[in-house]
Parts: structure tokens; sequence; C-alpha cells
């Protein structure tokens, strides 16, 4: 049962991270019964351990459904993510290791040319290289503990930072930040690492309800 359940919360963050859901969309729970060969049973306790994490909220007449923040909520989670995000900066430039250091400047590399050759106009594609990019730094940051805190915290904004990418200027001004923090992760400069990493994450209150009102 342990393993069904496992199984299943995997594919419902799977299918977050690649947009399959968004904010506020129902889980479909009948389709992952149906796609794994499961009982209800690992399919609720599944939905139980994400509402838990704070992913699923559960309402009576739309079932399970991805959580959808309120503004106040938004910006709450976001002051949380930047600082984590900002701590694995830190520690990435006290831990990173030649093999991390050659991953972290091939993704930074591939940010720049995506944003060189298309902009804003292929926004997904771009997010990819994004998640990678600081999938890489939290990785080096060489905690398991905080890799785990990074991924789950972002997911309960990912729709909205990938819709930030549709804005005319935003890719290429991500692609610019990434180049910076990772040239100070790669010389060491912990403390000049993490304001640049938190800086990244400092979206103005207009924004951020540009980006609810852009996911709905």
């Amino acid at each position: 049962m342990a393993g069904q359940t496992e199984t299943v919360i995997e594919a419902i963050l799977v299918a977050i991270d690649k947009g399959e859901i968004g904010p506020g969309e129902s889980i479909d729970e009948q389709a992952l019964i149906a796609e794994h060969g499961v009982s209800r049973t690992p399919v609720r306790e599944a939905i139980i351990r994400l509402e838990t994490a704070g992913l699923v909220q559960r309402h009576a007449r739309k079932g399970a459904v991805l959580f959808k923040p309120t503004l106040e909520e938004f910006l709450g989670i976001l002051e949380v993510h930047a600082r984590l995000e900002a701590q694995a900066a830190g520690l990435a430039a006290r831990r990173l290791t030649p093999e991390l250091a050659s991953e972290l400047e091939e993704i930074v590399a591939a940010c720049e040319a995506h944003a060189a050759e298309f902009g804003s106009s292929r926004p997904n594609d771009y997010y990819q290289l994004n998640l990678r990019f600081h999938e890489v730094i939290a990785r080096a940051s060489g905690n398991p503990f905080l890799i785990d805190m990074v991924k789950m915290n972002a997911r309960k904004l990912m729709a909205y930072y990938r819709a930030r990418y549709r804005y005319p200027g935003s890719v290429e001004a991500s692609a610019k930040e990434h180049r910076a923090i990772a040239t100070l992760i790669a010389a060491h400069r912990r403390e000049e690492a993490e304001a640049a990493m938190e800086a990244h994450f400092n979206y103005d209150r207009g924004t951020v309800m540009d980006l609810l009102a852009a996911v709905g």
C-alpha cells in the first residue's frame, strides 16, 4: 500500500511540475486509479499527504483541488521561498563541487542562449531551464532536507512562476540574473550569492497581482 501511495504522489507531483494541473483545478481521482491500477485507498492517502504538505485542498463539492493562494498567501509563501532559495545559494557557494560547477555553467549558458534566440516567445521551454537552474543550486547546497523543502514550497507557486515568463523582457532579465548568481556561487561569495538569489524572487505587490490574474 505504501508503495502505491508513493506512486500516486509522484504522479501528481510530476503533473504539477509539467503544468498539467493548475491552481484550483480538480485532481482526477478516477484517472489516477485507472492509470496506475490502484484502489481508491492509496489515492486518498496520497491526497491527504499532499494536503498536509499544503499542496492540495479538499472541498465538499469539488473534491481535491490543487492549492490556489490568495494574494496574502502568495506573498507569505514567496517570502519563505526566497529565503530557502537564498540559503541554498549560500550553501552552494561554500560547497560547490567541480562537477556541479560544470553543470551550473551549462544550464546558465542554456538560459542565456534561449533568451537570446527566443526572448519571451517560448515561456514554457524557458521555465524548464529555470527549474533545472534552481535544482542544480539546491543539489550543490549538499543538504537533502533543504532540497526537499525548496521543491515542495516551489510547487505551491509553480504555475505563477511559469506565467511570469510570458511578459516581454522577463526571460532576458531572468537569464541575466542567473548568470550573476552563478558567478557569485562559483567565486564562493556566500553572502552576495544569498542576497542575489533572494532579490531574484523579490516580486513587488503589483507583479504578484498580475500573476494571480494571469493564472486565474
